[in-house]
Order: C-alpha cells, then structure tokens, then sequence
C-alpha cells in the first residue's frame, strides 16, 4: 500500500515529445508516473489521465519576451491518456498508455493574419518493460522501452514543432526509487528519472533529446471515514536538447526548467482519484518559445 500510494503521487517522467516553439511548459511532465504505477507486487493497474496546458506567455531565456518576438500567440491543450500496467511477479512487468490529444494552435500566416486551427487525434503510443528485482520490498527498479510513431504529424495546418505526433521512434530509459523518511513510514520520498531519445526520425525532424527527473514527499497517515488522504509535494526538473534536422526550428527549442508541483491522492480500496498542479519556478530556453503559467493532472486508477 505504501508503495501504491507513492506511485500516484510521483508522476514517473517519461517525455511526451517537447516541441519547438510550442512545450517549453514540457508536455514531459504529464508521463511522469505517480507512486501507484510503481509496482508493488504480483498483478495489474489500469488508468485514465486527464492533463491540461495553455501555453500563451513568450518567453525568452529566463524572462517574459514580447509577444511580438514569437509568430506563435497560443498552445491551448487537453491531453487524455489511457495506461495500464501489468506485474507478472516481483521482478518484471510491463506498461503501456495510450495518448489522445486536442490542440487549439494560434499563430501567424504568411500573409501576417492571425489565424487560429482545431486538431484532435492520437498521440505516440509507449510501451515500456519494467525491473523491480533489486531488494526484496521492491524499492527501486529501472524501466525501458519505445515511443512509437503512431501520432499524427501530417496536419497541414500544424508545423512539425506542433504536431500531436514527433514521427520519431525514441528509446525509453528510466530508473525510480523509494523511501522512508520516518521510521513510522508517515512520511515516504521518492526520486524518478527518464530519458527520451530519439533514434528513428522522419521527414527531417528530429527532435531534441530529453531527461526528465521528479523528486517528492508525501504524508502516509491521513484518513477519513476510511477514505486515505495523501498530500505530496513534488520538484520536477527537465533538460531538453533543440531539435535538429530542415523541418526542426532549431534557433526555437530546447530548455532547462524546473517546477514546483503540490498534489493530493485520495484512496479507497483498489481506486485512488489524483491530482496536481505544477507551477515553474525556473525556465531557461532557446530563442522565443511560448510556456504555460501552470501545467494540470488528474488521474483515476484502479488495481486488480
């Protein structure tokens, strides 16, 4: 249990593909697994997410830029991913989600007219292995696997930096662990990190290469009327090359960043609703790319 509720409470890092002028917020952060997709023995976990990003503010470097400097005004962007992940025994497992993006794109035409398009469809689909062999409580473990192509990076009205998909196959590898702090086990912590790299492009676009780590605490004694209430408090931090290739606005993308993100997990049996909000507190990127004031989790869960 204490390793379920960890795993709903520490988004497990693993990028969806940042891009050029449009996620320096990071889309990242939303596949960064909570402690209840970390395993804790034998058997299955499925989920649904629901994240939200408005990325409407130039920046930059490290500063608010004019709006004027950036042809891009607005990213608005409603992600739902459907995951599940499946423990044949102690040591390995495997996991899978399922991404379907909407995006609404405000940016400027050739003519100078501003011009605004609706896209929906899905995304890149991650299929990833899972290793939690090393100590007997199942404390720490790696993970690997691939982003497929399956997004769609062919609508004509997006640029390959906007696009709900990258085109690319990236390799996926990750490596989590968890702790107490207390030896009452009241409060856990727990650190997590990925990396997203890209290793088969298409049509010119590569994008930029991408290492994603979370660090966190939660509180494990609070219940009401047998509903368990776990507050937890996140650092998220990322690191994100520019992309690369004749399609890639290079001049446009890569950052540093790191984030501040306060949460709750409330649980109940085998379900726990969770949610987060994770506000930047530093952001340094290339050239003019737009960034959200605030990225927006929540996520049901189920265990079987």
């Amino acid at each position: 249990m204490r390793i379920r509720i960890l795993s709903l409470c520490a988004v497990v890092i693993m990028g969806i593909p940042q891009l050029a002028l449009a996620c320096a917020c990071g889309c990242g952060v939303f596949d960064v697994q909570t402690g209840s997709m970390l395993p804790n023995g034998p058997g299955g976990t499925v989920w649904t997410e629901y994240d939200f990003m408005n990325q409407n503010i130039n920046w930059n470097g490290t500063s608010v830029a004019p709006a004027a400097n950036n042809d891009d005004k607005v990213i608005r962007t409603h992600f739902i991913t459907v995951g599940g992940q499946y423990m044949f025994n102690r040591e390995w497992g495997v996991n899978a989600e399922v991404p379907y993006w909407d995006r609404y794109f405000k940016t400027t035409d050739d003519g100078g007219n501003i011009v605004g398009f609706n896209h929906d469809n899905f995304g890149d689909v991650r299929l990833k292995g899972i290793y939690s062999g090393f100590s007997e409580d199942m404390s720490t473990g790696v993970t690997f696997g691939f982003k497929l192509p399956t997004g769609d990076y062919k609508y004509a009205n997006f640029d390959r930096d906007t696009e709900i998909g990258t085109g690319s196959t990236d390799v996926l590898l990750g490596a989590y662990h968890l702790g107490r702090l207390t030896h009452d086990a009241s409060w856990d912590w727990f650190v997590n990190g990925e990396l997203d790299q890209p290793f088969i492009i298409s049509d010119g676009y590569r994008p930029g290469s991408e290492f994603d780590a979370v660090a966190g605490v939660y509180y494990d004694r609070w219940s009401v009327g047998g509903v368990k209430i776990a507050p937890i408090v996140q650092l998220i931090s990322s690191y994100r090359l520019s992309d690369r290739g004749p399609a890639a606005n290079t001049d446009n993308s890569g950052y540093k960043r790191v984030l501040f993100s306060p949460g709750v997990e409330v649980s109940k049996d085998s379900w726990r609703l969770y949610a987060d909000v994770a506000l930047p507190v530093y952001q340094d990127v290339t050239g003019n790319q737009l960034i959200a004031p605030a990225l927006f989790k929540v996520a049901l869960s189920h265990d079987f």
